[in-house]
């Protein structure tokens, strides 16, 4: 896939990148003790799961950011999700500082959970189309309106359409399901998860 070679090229994906995490940070925060072992939209995750994985997600592209992302260690799941919330919160901050370093999107990323090592902007487009979808999936499970800029989903479903689409790298064990069927005018964000495998009509969220 090449997010770079888009009409939006020269858009900051470090900037849409904090949009979608900031976003994903708010749902997080209307998340009550009794929301967390509600089902998600990732089959057989509870929503407890789903952050957990987040929070991992974004401790091991941090590290990558600073040149340690090759350590398997980073990209554990969090031991104690006693509080969910909170420990999010100091995940998201983590590769929001990291993001945030001059330079960040010349440098390679190792990724080892997609294979190989990647150029920055790549990697943060990697990010980005993944907490975009991850902010998704918990407004869905908690059956709240999801807040995202025009601009957002516009850029969600430009990185979306260049997601490989072989059947031999879609469903368990792998980043996205399988692509389902994309009605004529959809809204960007309809057609941006339906790429990546998710149905909204499943997961109806409030306008």
């Amino acid at each position: 896939m090449d997010i770079t070679q888009q009409g939006s090229a020269e858009r900051d994906f470090v900037e849409l990148d904090r949009v979608a995490v900031h976003e994903s940070l708010r749902l997080v925060d209307l998340t009550r003790d009794t929301d967390w072992e509600r089902d998600t939209p990732c089959a057989g995750w509870t929503l407890r799961q789903l952050v957990a994985h987040m929070a991992a997600q974004h401790h091991g592209f941090a590290a990558a950011a600073r040149g340690a992302g090759h350590r398997m260690a980073y990209w554990r799941e969090p031991a104690d999700m006693t509080a969910p919330g909170r420990t999010y919160r100091g995940a998201a901050t983590t590769v929001l500082a990291a993001f945030a370093e001059p330079g960040v999107l010349g440098r390679e990323f190792a990724l080892p959970e997609i294979g190989g090592e990647f150029p920055g902007r790549l990697a943060v487009g990697f990010h980005f189309i993944d907490y975009v979808v991850h902010s998704w999936d918990v407004a869905a499970s908690l059956g709240v309106a999801l807040d995202l800029p025009d601009h957002v989903r516009g850029a969600a479903l430009a990185v979306a359409r260049r997601v490989p689409t072989d059947p031999a790298g879609r469903g368990p064990g792998f980043a996205f399901a399988p692509v389902l069927d994309v009605a004529a005018g959809a809204d960007p964000l309809d057609e941006a998860l339906r790429l990546l495998g998710r149905d909204p009509d499943k997961w109806p969220l409030p306008s």
